[in-house]
């Protein structure tokens, strides 16, 4: 069958199961992003393939899985973007000493733990073609990473954005990703970097010179997009096409350099002007497009590429319950403590630390570049998917148990007050 046809049945059938099941997500009360990650799950050999698997051969043959990848890695470039566009200092002011504490201690011990747990992990479930340094530092990030954009719909969605615990979570969650994108990117440069200590020197003195370029020269030029906006009053086809050619071109040149095509993305949206309504113009060119068709299409070849069936017997689920307890554990308990000794209650302080425990997307988009470099293994990989899926689905039960939503709405309704006052 040639591939467009095949490729356009397969972009119909994902987008419908994304939006059914993302309907009923939000029936039970879950953000429709965890629909669709668990539709991509249904999509791949967890069930379809299990059900039914000349039908799941027939769908998603191999020879057309490139296409989907490419599309959805289209998709993640236009994400990864819009990540870093909603990324505002502003998120701090006023709640610096909180914030800069409560995130740095929700990546430090999360990390640390992640780490420790490969001393027990790696001799059951990589080989030598890892190395244990890599696996170990890949597995500490990965358990360290929070996710921003699934984090503040939840916020919105409960109209939290205005309270203490909002206003401290979403910073949290901003430095959060930050640094968990930082730390990934010396990882993968250290994976992908050529045996020779004067390559990989090379390699990082040419990362550390793009940045402080994108973060000096280039973020000076693309300022003067909030200039033009205003002037026009609305973004431009030219402009909007300028953007993308950005996009594009940092994408390629930290691939390029060794880190990930997606860092390039991320820093182009971070040193955008962050003026409300040109990221809110900016924003509403590109998210529809790339929430409704492109994501789900990354959910649906991450699903492809995840078989829950290789989780099986006693001793793999004990390595998924090791990792389940070290994802909470670190996250959870790293930013409810932290939060607590900065003056919240202990109530505020679990709102936050449930709110900081949400990995969803973010959190695979990270293990896809795991399972890409080689890192991890297809067993691990599911692993880390299922804890990705437990952990953002319990943050909304949690949070209406521990912080019920009437006390929300107080919290929100005071600190307009004391702003006010």
């Amino acid at each position: 069958m040639p591939h467009l046809p095949t490729l356009l049945i397969q972009v119909a059938v994902i987008l419908a199961t994304a939006r059914l099941v993302g309907w009923l997500s939000r029936k039970i009360h879950q953000p429709q992003v965890m629909g669709e990650m668990v539709a991509g799950i249904l999509l791949g050999p967890s069930l379809l393939g299990w059900v039914s698997p000349p039908v799941s051969t027939a769908l998603f043959p191999t020879e057309s899985l490139g296409f989907l990848n490419s599309l959805s890695q289209i998709g993640l470039l236009f994400f990864m973007f819009l990540v870093g566009l909603e990324l505002d200092p502003q998120y701090l002011r006023g709640r610096r000493h909180t914030a800069v504490l409560t995130s740095h201690v929700s990546i430090i011990l999360p990390f640390l733990l992640g780490t420790l747990t490969a001393l027990y992990l790696y001799p059951r479930l990589s080989d030598d073609r890892v190395k244990f340094t890599h696996f170990a530092l890949f597995l500490g990030t990965a358990m360290s990473v929070t996710a921003f954009p699934v984090l503040a719909r939840i916020l919105t969605e409960r109209k939290l954005l205005g309270s203490q615990v909002g206003s401290v979570a979403i910073a949290c969650a901003a430095v959060d990703d930050v640094s968990a994108w930082c730390i990934l990117a010396g990882v993968v440069l250290l994976v992908r970097a050529p045996d020779t200590m004067t390559a990989l020197w090379l390699t990082l003195f040419g990362s550390a010179a793009y940045v402080i370029a994108m973060l000096s020269i280039i973020r000076r030029a693309v300022s003067r997009l909030d200039l033009i906006y205003r002037e026009r009053g609305r973004i431009t086809q030219d402009t909007l096409a300028l953007i993308l050619l950005l996009v594009f071109a940092s994408a390629w040149v930290t691939e390029h350099l060794g880190i990930h095509a997606l860092f390039g993305a991320f820093l182009v949206g971070a040193i955008m002007p962050k003026g409300h309504d040109f990221v809110r113009a900016l924003s509403g060119k590109l998210q529809d497009i790339t929430v409704v068709l492109l994501l789900p299409l990354f959910f649906a070849f991450t699903g492809l590429r995840t078989s829950i069936g290789l989780v099986s017997g006693a001793d793999m689920w004990s390595y998924f319950a090791l990792i389940i307890a070290v994802a909470i554990g670190g996250k959870f308990g790293g930013a409810t403590i932290s939060a607590r000794l900065t003056g919240m209650s202990w109530r505020e302080a679990g709102a936050i630390g449930i709110l900081m425990n949400t990995r969803g997307l973010m959190e695979l988009v990270i293990l896809n570049i795991g399972l890409e470099i080689g890192v991890i293994s297809p067993a691990v990989f599911a692993m880390m998917v299922l804890m990705a899926l437990v952990t953002t689905f319990m943050t909304m039960p949690l949070l209406d148990l521990i912080y019920r939503a009437k006390r929300l709405h107080q919290d929100s309704d005071s600190s307009k007050v004391m702003r006010a006052a």
